[in-house]
């Protein structure tokens, strides 16, 4: 058993450290990373364990072993799993800041009013805006659409971007459209 886990242990550190470049920015590598780190955590506490009750003949060792194990994995996963509900939910990915997009939308020429405004993470590494720009002096034109869905990419990666434009200020209210 000792000598399995401890094939286990090189293994998985290995495919681990392959992971461990894009941990970071990616929640689906970062969930492979800690699944083959932990794999190498359980198979030293078997190593441990195992050598300890050859040792010392005491059995208890092995359960309290796993109680640790489950300890530090759970301390080790909440963050991914905050993020997995966090992403599930739609909410506004962390890298993003939904006052400053806001307020770069506002500034754009002929914008009155933003309204509407809705940022969410399409998966890990993508994120998507819809927003109605309240603009009465008429409809900018394709160009205008490009160039603010460009920059909304360069400056707050936002890469699925969808405009609405409004040229009637009563035609929608901040609560509802008509």
């Amino acid at each position: 058993m000792i000598w399995v886990a401890g094939i286990g242990i090189v293994i998985n550190t290995i495919t681990a450290l392959m992971f461990m470049r894009g941990r970071k920015s990616d929640i689906n590598i970062r969930g492979a990373f800690l699944h083959m780190a932990a794999d190498a955590l359980v198979s030293v506490g078997v190593v441990l364990a195992g050598a300890a009750i050859l040792l010392t003949g005491a059995v208890l060792i092995d359960p309290v072993v796993s109680l640790v194990i489950v300890a530090v994995i759970a301390w080790g996963t909440w963050g991914l799993l905050r993020d997995s509900v966090k992403m599930s939910l739609a909410a506004v990915p962390d890298g993003v800041d939904e006052t400053a997009v806001r307020t770069a939308l506002a500034a754009l020429p002929g914008v009155e009013r933003v309204h509407h405004l809705h940022i969410w993470p399409m998966s890990t590494t993508e994120t998507a805006l819809t927003a109605h720009l309240v603009m009465p002096g008429g409809h900018p034109g394709d160009i205008f659409l490009r160039e603010t869905a460009h920059r909304l990419e360069h400056d707050h990666a936002i890469g699925h971007v969808t405009l609405q434009i409004e040229v009637e200020t009563g035609g929608c209210k901040e609560g509802s459209c008509q």
